[in-house]
């Protein structure tokens, strides 16, 4: 499977046109957006899937409906499986003669890729809530809660790393506290921007099947994906996302201009944003 090609295929990465970029809810800007769960058949599959979790995720039936439509998926659409076998692969590398004794993903993106590695791997799933629940499945495939993992170990598999704060926050802490260890992560994408390092101080080792810098830009430029226009863009973005938006938007100023007046709610909304917050301390004012 080639990663780059199913990313894009599935849209689960855009890249902005050559002199735009993206808005992001965070208030700043940027070349790209990465929607990893969208390798799960694209935009409207993954949306149905979401909009199910998040309706339904608190009924007891929940697990074993949820199992029911991955498999559905993971029948049906090549892409996908071809992204969970290389996830169960580099897993089954990594362990070598001690497998974990769980499989676990944290709610809610990371339930796209860890119950059907679960399943590939014929292990009990785990699921870990934000608010520090873990649960598994009972025998009448309904929602049963776990207290205790003592002695026991899982491999988490996780849609997209960045920072990895959920990890630190979230997903290690609702191992360790029930006397577990987890032993091994695998995600889908690691956006390079250092969570590799936090899951290393953390003792976690961890792999991604793709790595968001200028190894893939340069792919996406050998396979005419992008411009060299955006090309350049995306490697000045990796290698200082500060300095390299600060100086776009200095440079274009009719790109924020035109945000800020077009008709389209919440595009303007988050250029209003960027323009209250300032991030790159142009001095911006409405």
């Amino acid at each position: 499977m080639d990663i780059v090609d199913a990313l894009i295929e599935s849209e689960a990465l855009k890249i902005s046109p050559p002199g735009e970029l993206f808005f992001y809810t965070s208030g700043t800007v940027g070349p790209y957006y990465i929607n990893t769960h969208f390798l799960y058949g694209g935009p409207e599959p993954a949306g149905d899937l979401l909009d199910f979790i998040d309706a339904e995720s608190d009924r007891a039936d929940f697990p074993q409906n949820l199992q029911e439509r991955v498999s559905v998926q993971l029948d049906e659409d090549a892409r996908y499986r071809d992204v969970i076998d290389e996830l169960t692969e580099a897993i089954l590398a990594a362990e070598s003669d001690a497998p974990s004794t769980w499989v676990s993903g944290g709610a809610r993106r990371d339930w796209f890729f860890s119950l059907a590695v679960a399943d590939r791997l014929e292990r009990p799933h785990l699921f870990l809530f934000k608010d520090g629940r873990a649960a598994d499945v009972d025998d009448d495939g309904q929602l049963r809660f776990v207290d205790d993992l003592t002695d026991e170990t899982t491999v988490h598999v996780a849609d997209l790393v960045t920072e990895a704060s959920s990890y630190e926050r979230a997903w290690i802490p609702a191992i360790r506290d029930r006397g577990g260890e987890m032993t091994f992560s695998a995600n889908v994408v690691d956006r390079a921007q250092g969570g590799m390092k936090v899951l290393d101080k953390a003792g976690v080792p961890a792999t991604a099947l793709l790595r968001v810098d200028e190894d893939l830009f340069d792919a996406l430029r050998q396979k005419n994906l992008v411009e060299e226009q955006q090309h350049e863009t995306l490697t000045a973005y990796f290698r200082d996302p500060q300095k390299s938006m600060a100086a776009f938007l200095k440079q274009n100023p009719d790109f924020l201009q035109a945000a800020l007046s077009c008709e389209d709610e919440r595009t303007k909304s988050r250029a209003r944003q960027l323009v209250k917050q300032d991030p790159y301390t142009l001095g911006l004012s409405l």
